[in-house]
């Protein structure tokens, strides 16, 4: 009886391998709108990594699709609302690079600056971002200067200035509390845009729980457990000459 049942459950098992085999066998050599319709469906059921997998087959099985560029406008799109900016930004540069006409590869670059932005929800945590994000939106404005999304990418475009100016105020207050005025004054110096009144400009209220582990952006509580020494970088850099004959 134990022999039998042996045997009944090892068939069992290499029939439901060969099932399961001969189910992803059959997921190649199908129609452009068959992956299509997989894109759609798993964008809609929330899985964007399987979406891609179906656009692979898609743009592997039909290069010349006439359902590639709307393909690829949707998973840029898709990751996007999935705050996926890095691939939103791959897949609008291939919509760009291969099957956008001039009035699309506005829309596209509008997106590009867009999914950058939204990519910034602490700008403290990423100069070479905002950097990137400002002049891509100051390129669009030059490029474009009479589009329907000209004035979403200035609106943007302020927030960039104010959060960059932000985090120059959070460098320079780093530079009083190491003791370095000449650093601070450096980054205080620094105004983007001449138009702005930076007076009225206010620091951006950190949440609590978020305050307890990064600070204020002025000042942290574990301030008092740092040693009041210079650090190696602070011991690398050229100092003036009058600061070092008074500390001499």
């Amino acid at each position: 009886m134990q022999k039998r049942l042996t045997i009944f459950l090892s068939l069992l098992f290499l029939t439901l391998m060969f099932s399961s085999c001969a189910k992803k066998v059959d997921e190649y050599n199908k129609p452009a709108v068959y992956w299509y319709g997989k894109i759609i469906q798993s964008i809609s059921n929330g899985n964007v990594d399987k979406a891609d997998d179906y656009y692979s087959s898609l743009q592997g099985e039909h290069i010349g699709s006439p359902l590639l560029p709307e393909a690829t406008m949707i998973l840029a799109i898709a990751h996007m609302h999935a705050e996926e900016y890095l691939l939103t930004e791959h897949f609008l540069n291939e919509y760009v690079k291969r099957y956008a006409n001039e009035n699309e590869i506005e829309f596209a670059e509008y997106l590009k600056v867009k999914a950058k932005y939204m990519a910034l929800p602490n700008p403290r945590r990423d100069q070479v971002l905002i950097s990137d994000a400002i002049e891509d939106a100051k390129t669009f404005k030059q490029k474009y200067p009479h589009s329907m999304y000209y004035s979403l990418v200035d609106s943007m475009l302020t927030n960039l200035y104010l959060a960059d100016a932000v985090l120059n105020e959070t460098i320079a207050s780093l530079y009083e509390r190491i003791d370095k005025p000449k650093g601070a004054e450096y980054y205080r110096a620094i105004m983007p845009e001449k138009w702005i009144n930076w007076n009225e400009v206010e620091r951006a209220n950190t949440p609590w729980y978020k305050e307890i582990f990064e600070g204020d952006g002025t000042s942290s509580w574990y301030a008092f457990l740092i040693p009041d020494t210079q650090s190696v970088v602070s011991r690398n850099t050229v100092q003036d000459t009058n600061e070092t004959n008074e500390t001499k």
